[in-house]
């Protein structure tokens, strides 16, 4: 089957699995595929596979089991699925079945889901160190429990030795994939790519009159028009006040030619998510004091990008965007005394609640440790972020002129470190206010 994709370079998925097969040692690691949600009475909600899963795996399924055995001579990699179902599947699809875990996915073996106990409950009892996350499901949570104290007290007398606790597995996986590989970040830089025209064609489309739920439905149509799963997260598009709500995902109000559009949105291709953040103006002139707010955050942005490189941290990274930020809050009138003293005592905070970055990858806030031995961790290539400051001028914000009230601006993209510096992925979307303007011509 051809997918619209299909010159993206392979993901290798083998050589990840050896090399947590090798950091696993003689320890047994099991990974839960979750089954499908319920959206609405007997309604499933659309499934997104375990991004854990499928980063080692690329197996879509929901219900299934994924098996790491370091102590094993052969089965190291197992798959526990859904067998065939002919009539099931007329209803919800084709399923791999056991044989397609192994030819597909590459599986040293697979059987169904219904023989996971007997298989699990042995190898717990003859092998080392149990990895499994607790907390993201809980009835599998529990039964898994009670296989393991079952298993542990079979155990001979010369292996009571042998650790009866569950280790996390995160570290493990999640140092991993902190890390992209060249593929992976080809495969970043198409959702950018495709993330970026979403919102050019949504600048170019903005009119007074219009609504939020118009531009949400032109993001949602030119993503999945471009061979993706769709939103990476539900798109925020904030007309106006509605802008100082970090979160809003109402997307039902009218578009005020007075006001500010703030539209944060991003794709889902085969899970490597896109996160995008603009700000332009409504109509064709915006207020002095949206101008003033806007220049401050892109001033911020840029900053921050420009200390994203090697051996930096994302410590350093927000400090200097916030200290961009403090200068024009200062200048605003908005706060008082002097940078240091602004972010030492957090009068800033009212009207810039976040931090500057998170990790992007499989998830749209991807995994790895933002700290490591109680120090920031330092940036190393591959590593992909988000470079997100803003200013919001909510209700609750005291300080602000009147001319301020109700604006809110976010300026974000997605930044991958390189060996001498970072590439900003999502460059063609424009954030200076001339150039989305003019995506819009003369009317």
């Amino acid at each position: 089957m051809t997918t619209p994709h299909d010159d993206l370079p392979p993901l290798d998925r083998k050589d990840r699995r050896a090399r947590l097969l090798h950091a696993l040692g003689d320890g047994l690691l099991v990974l839960r595929a979750p089954p499908l949600r319920v959206h609405a009475n007997d309604v499933e909600a659309p499934h997104r596979p375990s991004a854990d899963v499928y980063y080692l795996t690329g197996f879509p399924e929901p219900d299934a089991v994924v098996l790491f055995d370091g102590s094993a001579p052969t089965e190291r990699f197992v798959l526990f699925v859904q067998p065939l179902d002919p009539e099931r599947e007329t209803w919800t699809g084709p399923r791999a079945g056991v044989t397609g875990a192994v030819e597909r996915y590459g599986a040293d073996a697979a059987y169904p889901v219904s023989e996971l106990d007997a298989h699990l409950s042995e190898r717990i009892a003859n092998g080392g160190a149990l990895h499994y996350s607790l907390g993201h499901d809980q009835e599998f949570d529990r039964h898994l429990l009670g296989l393991a104290t079952s298993a542990w007290d079979r155990r001979p007398r010369n292996q009571s030795g042998r650790t009866r606790s569950i280790l996390d597995p995160r570290p493990l996986i999640h140092e991993m994939r902190l890390r992209k590989s060249d593929a992976e970040i080809e495969w970043l830089r198409r959702s950018a790519v495709i993330g970026t025209a979403a919102h050019r064609r949504a600048m170019a489309e903005t009119r007074p009159g219009g609504w939020e739920h118009e531009i949400e439905a032109l993001l949602d149509y030119e993503f999945r028009r471009a061979g993706t799963r769709g939103w990476a997260y539900p798109s925020i598009v904030a007309a106006g006040a509605h802008a100082t709500v970090l979160h809003y995902t109402a997307n039902d109000g009218r578009l005020d030619g007075a006001d500010l559009l703030l539209v944060d949105a991003g794709c889902d291709l085969d899970l490597y998510c896109s996160d995008i953040t603009r700000t332009w103006p409504i109509g064709r002139e915006p207020s002095p004091a949206q101008q003033r707010v806007h220049a401050a955050v892109l001033e911020s942005q840029l900053a921050g990008i420009a200390a994203v490189r090697p051996g930096a941290t994302l410590e350093e990274v927000h400090h200097r965007a916030l200290e961009v930020l403090c200068e024009h809050l200062l200048s605003f009138g908005c706060v008082q005394g002097t940078v240091e003293s602004v972010i030492a005592e957090g009068t800033y905070k009212p009207f810039y609640m976040h931090r500057t970055s998170h990790w992007l990858g499989l998830d749209v806030h991807d995994v790895g440790a933002y700290e490591v031995k109680g120090q920031a961790r330092p940036l190393e290539p591959g590593m992909v972020l988000t470079v997100e400051p803003g200013l919001y001028f909510g209700a609750g914000a005291r300080g602000a002129s009147p001319s301020l009230a109700g604006i809110g601006v976010r300026i974000e993209d997605d930044v991958v470190v390189t060996a001498t510096g970072c590439e900003v992925l999502t460059a063609g979307a424009p954030k200076d206010l001339d150039s989305i303007l003019s995506l819009r011509g003369t009317d």
